[in-house]
């Protein structure tokens, strides 16, 4: 074998998706939110406004979140080809998602504590300057939203680096659009309880998206099977052919949308590896397929 090359008995170990667009857009709404929350804490600082200042800093928890998702696109480009990562830099994104869903929980937290307090002790509202800044949040988040929306299917792929950049702009969107509401209510009805019940009312919105995060993200980081049903039809497709037994089988995601299987066979009539290789064509989610092949020589 020394003089042939090994090329066509090689798989591929890279399955990143490099999404240049919505790395670029995530970009976009970064400078976005850090001008915003700029202009909100100095603003905030010169006028008094508690509403502002706290605006700026909750928008200071975004910005974090997509430099998050900007470093995880980042350093799946960087180490897309780099041998230490078994099968590449394909879950960087699917790590992105998640930490920026645990921090996106943290905020739901912040916002339901905040809220209590205020239900329970309830604070002078300075409604001109907050639904000012309620307005001026909503617009910007308005924007990010039709910036990122959809992006997070690229090519059909599930980016969830992406969706978590999403969901923060949508929960900022969704706090200001529930803010106005309760300052209107609040200025013009004297319901200054609505105020806080929107916070608590938002806070378990977010928790919920959050939570969904995870649930996408967490499974594939820990390496979770594929669904069972589709590993069934597999063991009963190469069980099928002569005497065959499968004796190991593992699934799992290598990325957000790839999955690797490593399989191992039983039989007293071995064939090429190439043969069962053929015989699980129709399964096109295997990306990447290791089989081994044991020779049972016991006879009944």
């Amino acid at each position: 074998m020394r003089n042939h090359s090994i090329q066509k008995w090689q798989q591929r170990h890279d399955f990143t998706s490099h999404n240049r667009k919505s790395e670029r857009r995530a970009y976009y709404v970064l400078i976005l939110t850090v001008i915003t929350m700029v202009i909100e804490i100095i603003a905030g600082t010169i006028y008094g406004s508690m509403a502002l200042l706290a605006d700026g800093w909750h928008m200071g928890t975004h910005a974090v979140a997509f430099m998050i998702t900007i470093f995880a696109y980042q350093y799946a480009r960087k180490h897309a080809n780099n041998e230490s990562f078994t099968f590449g830099t394909g879950k960087a994104s699917v790590l992105g998602g998640f930490s920026s869903a645990i921090a996106l929980g943290l905020v739901a937290v912040i916002m339901l504590g905040e809220s209590v307090h205020r239900l329970m002790s309830p604070q002078e509202i300075q409604f001109n300057e907050a639904i000012l800044v309620a307005v001026i949040g909503l617009s910007v988040n308005i924007l990010s939203v039709f910036l990122l929306k959809d992006d997070h299917q690229h090519n059909g792929h599930q980016d969830h680096n992406l969706k978590a950049a999403y969901f923060h702009v949508l929960a900022d969107a969704l706090t200001s659009l529930l803010a106005i509401f309760a300052l209107l209510a609040g200025k013009y009805w004297g319901l200054n309880w609505v105020d806080a019940l929107m916070g608590i009312v938002g806070s378990v919105i977010i928790t919920r998206w959050a939570i969904g995060l995870i649930k996408q993200t967490g499974p594939i980081l820990l390496d979770a099977s594929i669904e069972p049903q589709y590993q069934q039809k597999i063991i009963t497709t190469l069980e099928m052919q002569g005497d065959n037994k499968v004796s190991d089988i593992h699934i799992w995601k290598v990325s957000a949308d790839h999955y690797a299987a490593m399989i191992s066979l039983v039989t007293h009539d071995p064939k090429p590896v190439d043969h069962y290789k053929q015989l699980l064509d129709k399964f096109n989610k295997i990306d990447h397929l290791t089989i081994e092949v044991n020779h049972c020589t016991e006879r009944h």
